[in-house]
């Protein structure tokens, strides 16, 4: 006797293979028919970023699992599952922006509700990874062994919760992931800047991609490869955490559009200086292309102050209210990407594809 939902995969045959039927029925959904291929999967979102989490079920044809968190009286974070779990290949969607530590321990906490009610797997899907900068003992200005790799210490956190494999994006240093002994799929934003560069950039051919430090040198060496362009970088010093002491650029960017990549910016101070540096030494214009925009502190009104051309960003953190007070900020969707990852992930297929190209 034929399934309940036998009809609907003929009709959805037919549709992929561009075949006509005559009982084809208009109420039939493409996306609720692929939700049903990928049975035994929940996503569930967390509360840094719930717009991001629903373009990715979105784009997955299914709908995101129930969750409520809330908070305690004194400040202890509740969450509750609202549906069942067991057996299920779950996805957790919650991004290191906002209020990290309390985003932090909500993920921590969703994470092993999830397993501790006979989950399968649980997938934390983390865009912007947090505590990423804390990922060595720096000498710095003082010299000093003291101090901590907090990196580390997240990806402990993470095993211990119960999270079975993390899927993130542009990690601060690709090394984290040898801090994890579960899987670790480390998307790149490349693909999709790339794909932006050569839409929105009129003049790319005759660009040069800058790395605002030397750390970066091996990102941009990638992405000029790419563009078949040149590459510069600047050598910055700092005398401590925020704040730049002197810049050296080292290459040359006269009559030519720079484009300034880097994995990150918080307070801005970086790539405002180098934006400056560039236009001195002869850059005609200046693109930034960052793919965590925390902008945290007086960053807005410094990039109101700098002399970009635009500022481009990911959505990897929610970027709605920087728009709305800076016109120069523009948005990259990458959830296309992290949906793919998801699906091929539950279907067991490789994410390689996804560190050259972008899904349509």
């Amino acid at each position: 006797m034929p399934g309940p939902y036998s009809a609907d995969r003929n009709r959805a045959r037919c549709l992929l293979k561009n075949k006509p039927t005559a009982q084809f029925s208009p109420k039939f959904s493409v996306g609720k028919y692929l939700g049903r291929k990928m049975p035994n999967i929940k996503v569930f979102s967390g509360s840094s970023h719930p717009d991001l989490a629903q373009k990715v079920v979105d784009r997955l044809g299914i709908e995101l699992g129930r969750v409520v968190a809330k908070k305690f009286s004194n400040l202890e974070t509740n969450v509750e599952i609202g549906e069942s779990v067991r057996g299920e290949d779950v996805y957790i969607v919650q991004s290191g922006s906002g209020e990290i530590n309390d985003n932090l321990m909500e993920l921590l906490i969703m994470i092993n509700a999830c397993k501790i009610a006979s989950a399968s797997r649980v997938t934390a899907v983390i865009p912007c990874f947090p505590y990423a900068r804390q990922d060595k003992k720096d000498k710095g200005v003082q010299h000093t062994s003291r101090a901590p790799i907090s990196a580390k210490l997240v990806a402990n956190m993470l095993s211990v919760a119960g999270a079975d494999h993390i899927i993130t994006m542009d990690l601060h240093a690709s090394q984290i992931q040898g801090f994890f002994d579960i899987p670790v799929d480390n998307l790149y934003a490349e693909p999709a800047v790339l794909k932006w560069i050569k839409e929105n950039i009129p003049e790319w051919r005759n660009c040069i991609i800058v790395s605002p430090d030397a750390g970066g040198a091996k990102r941009v060496t990638s992405i000029a490869d790419r563009l078949n362009v040149d590459f510069a970088l600047i050598h910055k010093e700092r005398k401590k955490a925020n704040e730049v002491a002197a810049m050296v650029l080292v290459g040359d960017v006269k009559d030519r559009v720079a484009i300034l990549v880097d994995d990150m910016a918080d307070t801005c101070g970086t790539i405002c200086h180098a934006a400056d540096k560039l236009l001195e030494a002869g850059a005609t214009k200046v693109y930034a292309i960052l793919t965590h925009g925390i902008f945290s502190g007086p960053a807005i009104s410094r990039i109101n102050n700098a002399c970009f051309e635009a500022v481009v960003v990911t959505n990897s953190i929610p970027q709605d209210r920087h728009m709305k007070e800076c016109s120069k900020i523009q948005v990259i969707d990458v959830s296309m990407m992290f949906a793919e990852a998801v699906r091929r992930t539950h279907n067991g297929e490789s994410v390689s594809y996804l560190f050259s190209n972008v899904p349509y």
